[in-house]
């Protein structure tokens, strides 16, 4: 299982902070049945925890999307600029759902389901998840499925 970018296997390059999170979180996540969970499942957390923020007021919802720009900028542009343009869109869905006033309950069963799929797909692994470790591996998990996309269309971060 290997998470890097071929530049990161480079010994003339010196491994970045990003790059270190995704190999050590990689490690949790080798099962291709556990892999395929996440890809679905993290999403839908972030979606889910979203819109229970805004549930309780938006401004929580807002802080917490430029606080977690604020760490992926430390670890990553590129990373960036995709995690701006998928939250924007995440809090466009959540703010739909509030206008249709079907956020809350929305909300809820999307955490509760995604998350026990994420422990379905780490009893299938045999590893617990990486965030019982730090918890930065829950803002790193939205790196990780964004990492399988940027290594299959060759892409950097």
């Amino acid at each position: 299982m290997n998470t890097l970018p071929e530049h990161a296997h480079d010994s003339t390059v010196q491994e970045r902070k990003v790059d270190t999170l995704l190999h050590h979180y990689g490690l949790s996540h080798v099962h291709p049945t556990n892999e395929l969970i996440h890809m679905a499942a993290i999403p839908a957390i972030m979606l889910s925890l979203i819109g229970l923020m805004f549930a309780l007021h938006p401004a929580v919802a807002v802080a917490f999307f430029a606080a977690s720009m604020v760490y992926y900028a430390r670890l990553s542009w590129p990373f960036t600029g995709c995690m701006l343009l998928v939250s924007s869109v995440i809090l466009a869905v959540v703010d739909a759902l509030e206008a249709h006033g079907v956020l809350v309950p929305v909300s809820v069963i999307v955490f509760v389901v995604a998350w026990i799929f994420q422990f379905i797909g780490h009893r299938i692994e045999g590893k617990k998840p990486s965030f019982f470790e730090d918890v930065q591996y829950l803002w790193v998990g939205p790196l990780f499925v964004l990492s399988k996309g940027f290594l299959r269309l060759g892409l950097r971060w």
